[in-house]
């Protein structure tokens, strides 16, 4: 009788340690879905200020500088439920603006543009890292949580269940040929 009660004491200790593992590790996916989405949202920050900085230079013709500028100022405004739409909509203006690499050109000869087209090209190729990066951390939670173990033991506690960030992050072929 005593042997038994042991045991089962060993295995609800042992199923306990493993459910508090299990535990642990989803609070770390989670974490780290918090620092890929805030380095995420830097990254596109960062796009969209370049690209208002560049349409505001005076380099691009007028036609293009509106758009760019229209499209860079509702990204950095958008609400969170707007988000991947205005930013998608920034990329296309992006793939639009730049689509030739004369226009890449013009910015580079103008004063100070040898540096914003280094910056905009910099933006727009770590958008796709970050987006990546964050993705594959949701896609490691949502994995956990799918198992049975995590949703009868509620071991996400009241964590929202995690969302990817999907978007148009393609970039424009003159700014990717001068990137590689």
């Amino acid at each position: 009788m005593t042997a038994t009660l042991i045991w089962i004491l060993v295995a609800l200790v042992v199923i306990g340690l493993y459910l508090s593992w299990t535990a642990g590790r989803l609070d770390r996916l989670h974490a780290r879905i918090d620092a890929a989405r805030a380095a995420l949202d830097a990254q596109l920050l960062r796009r969209a200020s370049v690209a208002q900085e560049v349409a505001t230079s005076g380099v691009l013709d007028p036609a293009a500088s509106i758009v760019l500028y229209e499209s860079a100022h509702a990204a950095r405004q958008a609400e969170e439920e707007q988000r991947e739409v205005a930013e998608s909509e920034l990329s296309q203006a992006l793939r639009a603006v730049f689509a030739e690499p004369q226009q890449v050109e013009a910015v580079r000869e103008a004063p100070g543009g040898e540096e914003a087209a280094r910056e905009l090209t910099e933006a727009v190729r770590r958008v796709p890292m970050a987006r990546r990066f964050h993705n594959d951390a949701v896609g490691a939670a949502r994995a956990l949580r799918r198992h049975r173990k995590v949703r009868w033991f509620r071991l996400a506690g009241h964590a929202p269940f995690p969302m990817a960030f999907e978007m148009d992050d393609e970039p424009p072929t003159a700014l990717a040929e001068r990137a590689a």
